[in-house]
């Protein structure tokens, strides 16, 4: 049998599957804890936390002397 002759079959199906796919709703999110539209529920106070408490400026500095520079970062002379 060809596949033309089951089409007619099929269609009421395709059609059965394609309204019901459109009327689907996904399931509700879960939540964890009190409802957040609930007035009467307790909250966690809001915090400031500065961004800049550990700043240190990275600005061009005159120019040290080759041997000073070298001298700061040489591993002790050993006696």
């Amino acid at each position: 049998m060809s596949p033309f002759f089951r089409a007619p079959v099929l269609a009421p199906a395709a059609i059965l599957l394609a309204v019901a796919g459109c009327s689907w709703n996904p399931p509700s999110a879960p939540q964890a804890g009190p409802d957040p539209a609930d007035v009467s529920v307790p909250v966690r106070p809001v915090t400031d936390i500065g961004v800049t408490g550990a700043y240190q400026s990275f600005r061009p500095v005159t120019p040290r002397s080759w041997r000073e520079q070298n001298e700061r970062v040489a591993p002790p002379a050993r006696p």
